[in-house]
C-alpha cells in the first residue's frame, strides 16, 4: 500500500521557504545593528538582554519558515500528513532551539570578552 498525496503541498514548501529566508536577512540585519552598536558603545555596556529580545521576532519567523518547509517536504515524499507534523515539528523545534541557546551563549561570550575574541582566523 503506497500513499500518493491527492494534491502535494509544493505552495507550503515555497511560503516556508520564502519565510525562513526573509527571516534570515531580518535577523542578519539585526545582528550588524547589533555588532555595530556593541563596537560604539562596547559590549558591557549594552545589555544582551535586550539584544536576545530584538532577535527574538526574526528567529521566530526562521523557526515557523522552517517548520513549515519541514513538515510539508516530508508530505510531499509521501508522508502522511499527520505523521510529517509528528516528525518534522519536533525536529524543528529542537533544532532551531539548540541554535537559540547557541547564538545566545555567542552573544554573551563576546560581550564579555569583546568582538576580537571571536575571530578565529588569528588563531593561527
Amino acid at each position: 500500500m503506497y500513499y500518493f498525496p491527492s494534491q502535494p503541498p509544493y505552495l507550503l514548501i515555497f511560503i516556508g521557504l520564502f519565510m525562513a529566508v526573509t527571516s534570515g536577512a531580518a535577523l542578519s540585519g539585526t545582528l550588524k545593528t547589533i555588532v555595530i552598536k556593541w563596537r560604539k558603545e562596547g559590549g558591557a555596556n549594552s545589555g544582551s538582554r535586550l539584544s536576545s529580545q530584538q532577535l527574538l521576532f526574526p528567529f521566530l519567523g526562521i523557526t515557523l519558515g522552517v517548520n513549515l518547509f519541514l513538515c510539508s517536504g516530508l508530505a510531499v515524499f509521501g508522508f502522511p500528513n499527520f505523521l510529517a507534523c509528528a516528525v518534522g515539528i519536533p525536529l524543528s523545534l529542537l533544532t532551531c532551539a539548540l541554535v537559540w541557546f547557541q547564538l545566545g551563549s555567542m552573544l554573551t561570550y563576546a560581550g564579555a570578552r569583546g568582538m576580537q575574541s571571536l575571530d578565529l582566523d588569528s588563531m593561527s
